[in-house]
């Protein structure tokens, strides 16, 4: 995947820098596999404005993703590489040897045509989802469970990938995107790769307008409003507004907000880097 820059011929194009979307197969989704997105707008059950700069933006169709990758021994042959507007990175839509379809998300280097397997017989190659008992040690991952049998829940999003360090008894030492070190237990699945789109990351919008077709709407700053409405409001001329925290109050620079006594810590060797 590559990134193209445009010719400054509007003032929107003079800072757009799209993906070139080559490695898309199809245009159109498996329809068995979408359903319609309902958009809130901000808005609770009541109709009252819970989320502000929330609205607008184009129509989206849900596709049913399979974190599980629990088809274990039926081989599966990607059809196609398909744009999925809810997340960064590209999905591949499998075909399963007994007639099921399931969309993946799709790994950095995966082709059409190739075959794919879940399971602890499955090979520790691309596109592979097997428990982390049975990856060699070294190997790049996504998709990581944390529950066996949960679905995945680390390292999903474009260009992203995980390193399995090393086995401690029942469970791996898993080294994450953020720099965060921890264990997980053995029998929690993961897919080998990284997460394909890599080049997500380069690019950029060029104008406001493309934000509103992605549905956010202009965000206010704290600093320009009044006392009343934010912390960081009011003071004559330009006030730098104190010390930057949330409109509740929340010191929103370094404040750790992890709870102290999380079951969880003691899975964590090494917290992530600042």
């Amino acid at each position: 995947m590559a990134v193209r820059k445009l010719k400054p011929t509007t003032p929107g194009q003079r800072h757009k820098i799209i993906g070139t979307f080559e490695e898309i197969t199809a245009s159109v989704p498996e329809k068995s596999l979408v359903y319609g997105k309902k958009s809130s707008g901000g808005r609770n059950n009541q109709g009252k404005m819970t989320m502000r700069y929330i609205g607008g933006g184009h129509r989206k169709m849900i596709r049913i993703v399979d974190f599980k990758r629990n088809k274990d021994g039926v081989p599966a042959v990607v059809k196609t590489i398909e744009y999925d507007p809810n997340r960064s990175a590209r999905i591949a839509l499998l075909y399963y040897a007994d007639g099921e379809k399931r969309y993946i998300i799709a790994p950095n280097g995966l082709q059409v045509g190739a075959t794919l397997m879940s399971g602890e017989t499955a090979a520790p190659e691309i596109g592979n989802a097997l428990p982390l008992q049975n990856i060699p040690v070294g190997t790049v991952i996504h998709n990581i469970e944390l529950r066996p049998g949960q679905g995945a829940a680390f390292v999903r999003s474009a260009g992203n990938f995980a390193q399995l360090t090393s086995r401690e008894g029942k469970y791996c030492v898993v080294k994450l995107p953020s720099g965060e070190v921890r264990q997980i237990l053995s029998t929690c699945k993961a897919t080998i790769g990284s997460v394909g789109n890599s080049d997500h990351g380069l690019e950029s919008s060029g104008k406001a307008g493309r934000s509103r077709w992605m549905g956010r709407r202009p965000r206010n700053r704290g600093v320009v409003m009044n006392p009343v409405d934010h912390p960081m409001g009011g003071g004559e001329g330009r006030a730098s507004g104190g010390h930057p925290r949330s409109r509740k109050g929340l010191y929103a620079k370094g404040l750790k907000t992890r709870a102290p006594k999380k079951h969880s810590s003691k899975y964590i060797i090494e917290r992530r880097k600042k």
